[in-house]
């Protein structure tokens, strides 16, 4: 449940002009209002299951985006039961000025692409359908000059071989594997929530710039708890995040009697060193590489 001075679990993401927003549960729109961001463009939601502390907030949300005059389609994907979900939520936003449009997840896992960036979608282990997600921006090679001027390939081509386009010339064929180099590394963010540690969750996670990962308890004795309730301790997150080998681990979606996390975090640095007990507000600047 929402606290007086934390708000419930969700993640907002923006990559070139593209907002994402993973989870809406009650409190989401006051910890938007409070980091400084609106709810307008907001382009996909996300939900990793449909319990009500992930997804009840949706209503006010959508209401809120009406109110701001937004017309562009909005995106949620979810587990199946998606849009029955949504629609008995709508009942108390049914007229909003812009169209909703559902996408159910069908598989174990699947992939979504969109701009420059795709989601990667993953079934993981709760007491109902649950999963997570990693946004990925995958990052080409460098575009060979020399090469492209080797193989005498105009110039008015070397824009569109950067984007990826096969284009025919003159009786010749130019691909971007003639004038790029090598992929260089790009930028995932692993999220997750509501579950016990799975294998699944460390494949999409590895090498993660950032992981963001439930830790419902920080007290080591109530592991026998979270096995019950089907979610995890701060030190069996830390595991997962050594064991994908992340750059950092921040930890969220606590207990409602855990009020201070960071009491813990010493023994989970001893596990991972490059973890945090987040807060709301938590926020970063996520760069490529110079390459």
């Amino acid at each position: 449940m929402p606290l007086p001075r934390r708000w419930l679990t969700s993640l907002m993401a923006r990559y070139n002009g593209t907002s994402i927003l993973i989870d809406c549960g009650e409190g989401t729109q006051i910890a938007m209002k409070e980091k400084g961001w609106s709810p307008k463009p907001v382009d996909v939601i996300c939900f990793t299951h449909f319990h009500a502390d992930h997804i009840s907030g949706l209503p006010g949300m959508l209401l809120t985006m009406g109110n701001a005059e937004r017309t562009e389609p909005l995106l949620l994907i979810g587990p199946k039961g998606l849009t029955r979900i949504v629609n008995s939520l709508r009942v108390i936003a049914p007229e909003l000025p812009f169209e909703i449009n559902c996408v159910e997840i069908t598989e174990a896992e699947q992939v979504y692409s969109f701009n420059g960036f795709r989601i990667e979608t993953y079934r993981v282990n709760h007491n109902v359908i649950c999963y997570g997600y990693s946004i990925v921006i995958d990052r080409i090679g460098r575009f060979d000059v020399e090469r492209a001027q080797a193989l005498n390939i105009p110039k008015n081509c070397w824009n569109r071989l950067q984007k990826g386009e096969i284009i025919e010339v003159d009786g010749r064929t130019f691909t971007p594997d003639m004038v790029l180099g090598v992929a260089r590394k790009g930028i995932k963010v692993t999220y997750c929530t509501d579950t016990r540690p799975t294998e699944s969750i460390v494949k999409h996670a590895a090498e993660a710039d950032l992981f963001i990962c439930e830790g419902m308890y920080g007290e080591p004795d109530k592991l026998q708890k979270a096995k019950e309730n089907k979610h995890m301790t701060f030190y069996e997150a830390a595991e997962m995040a050594k064991k994908a080998q992340v750059k950092e681990l921040w930890l969220t979606h606590y207990s409602p009697s855990l009020i201070r996390p960071e009491d813990y975090m010493q023994d989970v640095r001893k596990i991972f060193p490059n973890a945090v007990a987040a807060k709301d507000g938590r926020s970063v600047d996520l760069m490529f590489q110079e390459a």
